[in-house]
């Protein structure tokens, strides 16, 4: 599989994470290296050059010397180091990159304006998704409205910063003064003209909703606005509004920090139903799968609907969490739990939950999953 995808600073994973699924394991290996690349208190940019020299000078001692899967090691290295010195862009806060030399020269740069924690370099038979879904969830795309009765302002986040923004007018409504029309017929009026631009902000965010492919949607604004616009808003669409009072006059950054905030908030009140929904249904024996063993096994036979990951998984698991996955010369590779659960769920289309309370799937692996039938 080829591919060379070195672009600018991204706000959607998305297609990213659909390119890196979709790479098929050989007997190369292949480099995911996350770096954080924020500038500290004093504004000064992250060094990770010589945290990247050292980290692959002692992993090219891993493979026998000449052997061609070390050179395509040293290849995708010296790929990655040049990288980041020429490319990273001022507003980049964090990197993720993955590379395989011998897969074609496969190599995929992905610049985020959200930190990914701490740098973090994994070398296996695959790209390495764990982080990188992880921040899709935590920092979803979504769209989000701030309007009062004459102007909207549209806007789509993602990953922590505006991707795009949209002000719309509706026409306003002057009083006539004496000898002009009666208070019932200017109410009237003005009613019409309110409840037109109510319709007009939302058949305008029906379509950013179908071109972005967003799921999550955000109305904000004053306590009269908001009902004319939930009362234009299509009943299958119902289901991904959250509504917040906000000042219209409100800054960028204020709606940006207001709306994630909301949605966070509920997604808090959504693991905690959706982790006893789990065990209710494990309880009854019916569409729930908990732990690493079972729930792999159902992934495997492509089971799962839904897999609910530990948000610290990745921290929290052992080398007993480290499995085997057979490569396509018959060497089998070390695969961390992590890997494999998110690469079996992707590869099924299984949707994945992060629970970011760890207490939550604490007594059960970190791991649990609803099924869409049983064996």
């Amino acid at each position: 599989m080829s591919s060379t995808i070195t672009g600018h600073v991204s706000n959607a994973i998305g297609e990213h994470l659909a390119r890196l699924e979709a790479f098929e394991p050989g007997p190369f290996p292949v480099l995911s290296v996350y770096l954080n690349t924020q500038s500290d208190e004093h504004g000064r940019a992250t060094e990770v050059t010589p945290y990247l020299h050292r980290e692959f000078k002692a992993l090219a001692r891993t493979w026998a010397a000449g052997s061609p899967e070390q050179h395509s090691f040293e290849r995708d290295a010296e790929r990655i180091i040049a990288w980041v010195a020429d490319s990273v862009e001022p507003a980049t806060r964090g990197v993720a990159i993955f590379a395989c030399w011998g897969a074609e020269e496969f190599f995929e740069a992905i610049q985020l304006t959200t930190p990914v924690g701490e740098n973090y370099i994994s070398v296996g038979n695959q790209p390495h998704l764990y982080h990188l879904a992880r921040l899709d969830e935590h920092f979803p795309r979504y769209a989000a409205v701030l309007t009062d009765a004459n102007t909207a302002r549209i806007f789509v986040f993602g990953l922590g910063q505006t991707a795009e923004e949209e002000d719309l007018k509706g026409k306003k409504v002057h009083r006539v003064k004496v000898g002009g029309w009666s208070q019932a017929r200017y109410q009237r009026r003005v009613g019409n003209a309110h409840h037109q631009h109510a319709k007009e902000v939302i058949e305008r965010l029906v379509e950013v909703v179908r071109d972005e492919g967003i799921n999550h949607i955000v109305l904000a604004g004053d306590q009269m606005a908001l009902p004319l616009l939930e009362a234009e808003i299509p009943p299958e669409m119902l289901p991904m509004v959250k509504s917040l009072k906000l000042d219209v006059h409100a800054s960028e950054q204020d709606v940006l920090a207001a709306t994630l905030a909301a949605l966070r908030e509920d997604d808090a009140k959504s693991e905690n139903e959706k982790v006893a929904r789990l065990m209710q249904q494990y309880r009854a024996h019916r569409l729930a799968v908990l732990g690493p063993d079972e729930t792999l096994q159902a992934l495997a036979n492509g089971q799962v609907d839904e897999l609910l990951l530990s948000g610290s998984l990745e921290e929290a698991v052992g080398e007993e969490a480290v499995g085997e996955m057979r490569e396509p010369n018959g060497e089998a590779g070390p695969v961390s739990l992590s890997d494999q659960l998110t690469a079996k769920a992707r590869q099924t289309a299984a949707t994945i939950t992060f629970i970011e309370d760890p207490r939550l799937l604490e007594a059960v692996g970190g791991v649990g999953g609803f099924l869409r039938w049983r064996s």
